[in-house]
């Protein structure tokens, strides 16, 4: 018998297939103010998620909620233009549903992008950083209830959740176009709000370098469904409690605007080699 949730993924990537036989091998999922590198995508297919079945709707500013299919960096891609998070009031199983129809699509490895905030004190803002590992806070898993063996096995193992090669990939493709890249620790939370100086000491003591309110549940679902995972924040504000300044959305979205050129032309430098 199929089950609920395999039956939802069955449903959208018919309605997918109806508009396009594309065959991509690396899903991309861009984060709030990253949207620029779908400009460098020569699109063939532009996928509205209100045209999917069962796709949640992007309700967050700078998430255009369109699926590309096209190429990039020699690859074949579909683009999440727009994720979902937590905090919009979404289920685990929602926010994660695009993962789950890029797997079905044939997608081998996803490149998952967010916007954070960083604790370590060496981090500046607009730098990019590789997550190296990751801790939960959201307080949900994505995996909770009844698992489909189909679609993976009930307890993933998560000791590379982030895989080592793609990030030694990523770190020599950084170094050949001398760009800056970083190295550490995202920990997510739900969010809406920023944190407090309290909780960003909390965070950097428990062993995070930077906080954000996604990517965690995209990357613990490519995990069970045995995708490669490979992931780049953008630092858009510095959290470090005791010179802590308000924050506001247009200074996130100013400081991804200066790291977007650089991180752009890593993800398609780290195509080419893939």
């Amino acid at each position: 018998m199929v089950s609920e949730l395999a039956q939802k993924i069955q449903e959208s990537v018919a309605a997918i297939r109806a508009l396009t036989n594309a065959q991509p091998t690396v899903g991309i999922i861009l984060g709030t103010g990253l949207g620029h590198l779908a400009t460098e995508v020569d699109v063939q297919t532009s996928i509205s998620y209100t045209d999917i079945p069962n796709m949640p709707h992007s309700t967050v500013e700078t998430h255009a909620g369109r699926l590309l299919f096209g190429t990039l960096g020699g690859k074949n891609v579909v683009v999440m233009q727009g994720r979902f998070h937590y905090y919009e009031g979404y289920t685990m199983k929602q926010i994660t549903h695009g993962v789950r129809i890029m797997k079905a699509l044939g997608v081998e490895t996803v490149i998952v992008s967010n916007a954070c905030g960083a604790m370590n004190p060496l981090f500046k803002r607009a730098d990019i950083m590789l997550i190296t590992d990751h801790i939960n806070l959201i307080g949900d898993n994505p995996l909770i209830g009844p698992n489909d063996d189909t679609l993976g096995p009930r307890f993933p193992d998560m000791s590379e959740p982030y895989s080592n090669q793609l990030i030694a990939l990523a770190e020599q493709c950084a170094l050949d176009l001398k760009l800056k890249v970083q190295k550490g620790v995202y920990v997510a939370v739900a969010g809406p709000n920023l944190e407090t100086r309290a909780e960003y000491r909390f965070l950097r003591n428990i062993g995070a370098d930077v906080v954000g309110m996604s990517t965690i549940p995209e990357v613990i679902v490519a995990v069970h469904a045995g995708m490669k995972a490979l992931g780049i924040s953008v630092i858009t504000d510095e959290c470090f409690p005791d010179s802590l300044q308000p924050v506001s959305l247009p200074e996130i979205l100013e400081a991804a605007h200066i790291a977007q050129p650089r991180m752009t032309a890593l993800v398609k430098e780290v195509l080419s080699r893939m």
